[in-house]
């Protein structure tokens, strides 16, 4: 791709108010070759096309995405977008099967468990689920819980809130750090470079390296019982785990407790704060947390798009992707397959198999799912007891952003 197309990108997504460079490279994932960009509707001209093409890469789409992804089920099940340089996956059926085949691996670069052979991958994921079981995790669960609780009594005698900079930036946070044993004070500092994007498919970036590299020499002189120092402590075929491989490991667990975890909580207190009689439901029977939280991440997940490279040809339903073809699994609209759910736009808690493909599937299956989860539940229960009365703000309603990832901004909140 040329430098002028990525200037070109770049100024779409400036006229959206996107940051520049803010979620993915177009050098990466563009094939070779002319590419055309699409109008504001969100489509593309192609030579010879009857009609126009749709293109996730339209401006309009980063601030509503739903009405292209209904055109891409119904219309273009495999879809080459050539200006965002992948091919699409729309259909529940397809990016469930998609994210689950072997023969669909995580694009370069980085070093996660998403990235991992299927046998290495397969050892080191058993090298953290120690710490996410039995006493272990009755310990993290209390630290998360005190965290929650400390965190939403702190906003108690206030009369608003922005529960998204007050709340869901820190609680996950926290709770990935100790369960990492990193210390408490260093949680800002993690915090910060998970809302720069950090995630559980990306490489840990070098501040991270540099933030953690001195406690895995630590561990290394003077083993701990914490999941960093039971990271170093591993041996993997006899051998320990190198620096970079703990560091990897540290940051998939990092970006899917720290950031997803943060997006997706927000997501699912707009859920309940949008339908106010789920949320007494919630606050009255609390053993519901868990459907609202599994629900929330069905109908608004944190990663909208996955994205996938094929390793040989690989039949999906309206065609077949070629080898070496980057893919674009759209979770975001999966989720909202009307195929598979009944009225799929609609939050309902009592929904029966929601279907999760928030936190992968198969031998991708994100390790955090059990942090997540447990940190999203312990946060809602924290602030529907330290805030009763909580409900939006006069005039206040929920914007989201993001195309890759894609959460509310800002979540204003009367509390009493």
């Amino acid at each position: 791709m040329t430098k002028a197309s990525v200037v070109r990108w770049e100024e779409s997504r400036a006229a959206t108010g996107a940051r520049p460079g803010a979620e993915w490279s177009p050098a990466v994932l563009c094939p070779s070759g002319p590419v055309s960009y699409p109008d504001a509707s969100g489509y593309y001209p192609r030579a010879g096309a009857a009609t126009p093409l749709p293109s996730l890469a339209a401006p309009g789409t980063v601030q509503d995405p739903f009405p292209l992804y209904r055109t891409l089920r119904s219309a273009h099940p495999l879809h080459l977008d050539e200006p965002f340089g992948a091919w699409l996956l729309s259909r529940y059926a397809d990016v469930r099967a998609a994210l689950a085949d072997p023969r669909l691996v995580a694009p370069p670069p980085g070093r996660t468990f998403a990235h991992l052979e299927a046998d290495t991958h397969a050892a080191q994921r058993a090298l953290l689920a120690p710490a996410l079981q039995g006493r272990a995790l009755a310990t993290l669960k209390a630290s998360v819980e005190r965290t929650a609780y400390v965190l939403a009594r702190r906003l108690a005698g206030r009369h608003e809130a922005d529960l998204v900079e007050e709340f869901c930036h820190w609680l996950p946070a926290v709770a990935a750090v100790r369960a990492l044993g990193l210390p408490y004070q260093g949680t800002a500092h993690v915090a910060a470079l998970c809302r720069e994007g950090l995630t559980h498919l990306g490489g840990a970036p070098a501040a991270l390296d540099a933030f953690l590299r001195p406690q895995i020499a630590r561990r290394r002189a003077h083993p701990t019982d914490d999941l960093l120092g039971a990271l170093c402590a591993a041996r993997d075929g006899g051998r320990p785990l190198s620096d970079d491989t703990v560091c990897g490991l540290a940051a998939t667990l990092l970006g899917a407790g720290g950031d997803a975890t943060d997006r997706a909580l927000a997501a699912l207190l707009a859920n309940l704060l949008d339908h106010p009689e789920q949320l007494a439901l919630v606050r009255a029977r609390p053993e519901l947390a868990g459907a609202a939280w599994a629900e929330s991440l069905r109908r608004d997940p944190a990663a909208h798009v996955v994205l996938r490279r094929a390793l040989v040809p690989v039949p999906v339903s309206g065609g077949t992707i070629p080898a070496g073809a980057t893919v674009a699994c759209l979770v975001g609209a999966a989720g909202r397959d009307a195929s598979r759910f009944p009225d799929p736009d609609r939050y309902d808690l009592f929904r029966e198999a929601p279907g999760q493909l928030a936190h992968g599937t198969g031998r991708h299956r994100c390790p955090g799912v059990q942090l997540a989860r447990l940190t999203a539940e312990a946060g809602l229960r924290a602030l529907l007891t330290a805030l009763p009365s909580m409900t939006w703000a006069p005039g206040f309603r929920p914007a989201y952003e993001g195309l890759l990832t894609r959460s509310p901004t800002a979540l204003h909140v009367r509390l009493r």
